[in-house]
Protein backbone atom coordinates (compact mmCIF):
# COMPACT_ATOMS: atom_id res chain seq x y z
CA UNK A 1 0.00 0.00 0.00
CA UNK A 2 1.57 3.48 -1.15
CA UNK A 3 -0.05 5.40 2.30
CA UNK A 4 1.49 2.94 4.11
CA UNK A 5 3.90 4.35 7.20
CA UNK A 6 4.09 2.32 10.09
CA UNK A 7 2.37 0.20 12.63
CA UNK A 8 2.26 2.60 15.02
CA UNK A 9 2.75 1.00 18.25
CA UNK A 10 5.46 3.73 18.61
CA UNK A 11 6.15 7.02 17.86
CA UNK A 12 8.77 9.52 18.54
CA UNK A 13 7.81 12.95 20.18
CA UNK A 14 9.22 16.12 21.75
CA UNK A 15 9.47 15.91 25.36
CA UNK A 16 7.09 18.14 26.78
CA UNK A 17 9.07 17.57 29.93
CA UNK A 18 12.01 15.70 31.64
CA UNK A 19 11.32 11.79 31.60
CA UNK A 20 13.05 8.38 32.54
CA UNK A 21 12.44 5.45 30.81
CA UNK A 22 9.00 4.45 32.07
CA UNK A 23 6.97 7.44 32.39
CA UNK A 24 4.47 8.31 31.21
CA UNK A 25 4.27 11.46 28.76
CA UNK A 26 1.06 13.77 27.24
CA UNK A 27 1.85 15.36 23.95
CA UNK A 28 -1.26 16.93 23.33
CA UNK A 29 -3.95 14.50 23.08
CA UNK A 30 -1.01 11.75 22.69
CA UNK A 31 -0.33 9.67 25.44
CA UNK A 32 2.31 7.39 25.46
CA UNK A 33 5.27 6.04 27.60
CA UNK A 34 8.67 6.64 27.57
CA UNK A 35 11.16 4.04 26.18
CA UNK A 36 14.33 6.26 27.06
CA UNK A 37 15.63 9.20 29.24
CA UNK A 38 14.75 12.78 27.25
CA UNK A 39 15.31 15.90 28.35
CA UNK A 40 13.03 18.39 27.85
CA UNK A 41 12.27 19.44 24.00
CA UNK A 42 14.74 16.49 23.39
CA UNK A 43 13.12 13.62 21.17
CA UNK A 44 12.24 10.56 23.01
CA UNK A 45 10.43 7.35 21.31
CA UNK A 46 7.19 6.31 22.88
CA UNK A 47 4.99 3.43 23.12
CA UNK A 48 1.14 4.28 22.43
CA UNK A 49 0.44 0.33 23.13
CA UNK A 50 0.11 -2.42 25.51
CA UNK A 51 -0.01 -2.95 29.04
CA UNK A 52 2.42 -0.66 31.53
CA UNK A 53 2.82 -0.57 35.11
CA UNK A 54 2.35 3.12 35.74
CA UNK A 55 2.52 5.21 39.04
CA UNK A 56 -0.22 6.32 40.32
CA UNK A 57 -2.62 8.20 42.86
CA UNK A 58 -2.18 6.39 46.13
CA UNK A 59 -5.18 5.47 48.42
CA UNK A 60 -7.40 5.02 45.44
CA UNK A 61 -8.59 1.52 44.62
CA UNK A 62 -8.87 0.21 40.83
CA UNK A 63 -11.02 -2.21 39.49
CA UNK A 64 -10.72 -4.27 36.45
CA UNK A 65 -11.93 -2.54 33.71
CA UNK A 66 -11.68 0.89 35.09
CA UNK A 67 -11.19 3.85 32.72
CA UNK A 68 -7.51 5.43 33.60
CA UNK A 69 -6.65 8.88 33.74
CA UNK A 70 -3.64 10.76 33.14
CA UNK A 71 -3.00 13.79 35.48
CA UNK A 72 -0.51 15.54 33.81
CA UNK A 73 0.06 18.08 36.37
CA UNK A 74 1.52 15.80 38.81
CA UNK A 75 2.69 13.18 36.40
CA UNK A 76 0.77 10.28 37.24
CA UNK A 77 -2.47 7.99 37.03
CA UNK A 78 -5.89 8.52 38.15
CA UNK A 79 -9.66 7.07 37.89
CA UNK A 80 -10.81 10.66 38.31
CA UNK A 81 -11.74 12.30 35.01
CA UNK A 82 -12.04 15.79 35.47
CA UNK A 83 -9.46 17.55 33.63
CA UNK A 84 -7.21 14.53 33.15
CA UNK A 85 -7.18 12.35 29.81
CA UNK A 86 -8.36 9.49 29.06
CA UNK A 87 -5.76 6.80 28.40
CA UNK A 88 -6.88 3.28 29.14
CA UNK A 89 -7.86 1.05 31.38
CA UNK A 90 -6.99 -0.60 34.47
CA UNK A 91 -6.05 -4.61 34.11
CA UNK A 92 -5.40 -5.28 37.69
CA UNK A 93 -7.13 -4.55 41.06
CA UNK A 94 -5.48 -2.10 43.34
CA UNK A 95 -6.03 -2.14 46.70
CA UNK A 96 -6.39 1.62 48.05
CA UNK A 97 -4.01 1.61 50.24
CA UNK A 98 -1.60 4.74 50.84
CA UNK A 99 1.13 2.95 49.40
CA UNK A 100 -0.17 1.03 46.89
CA UNK A 101 1.03 3.89 44.17
CA UNK A 102 1.66 1.53 40.78
CA UNK A 103 -1.05 0.46 38.36
CA UNK A 104 -1.27 -1.90 35.64
CA UNK A 105 -2.92 0.00 32.31
CA UNK A 106 -3.72 -1.08 29.10
CA UNK A 107 -3.62 1.86 26.69
CA UNK A 108 -5.75 2.83 24.46
CA UNK A 109 -3.91 4.27 21.69
CA UNK A 110 -6.45 6.24 20.36
CA UNK A 111 -5.23 9.80 19.53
Amino acid sequence: MKTYVQPGNTITLTAPYAVASGDGLLVGSIFGIAAGAAAIGEPVETALVGVFDITKVGSQAWTVGAKVYWDDTNKRTTTVATDNTLIGVAVEAVASGAGDTIGRVRLNATF
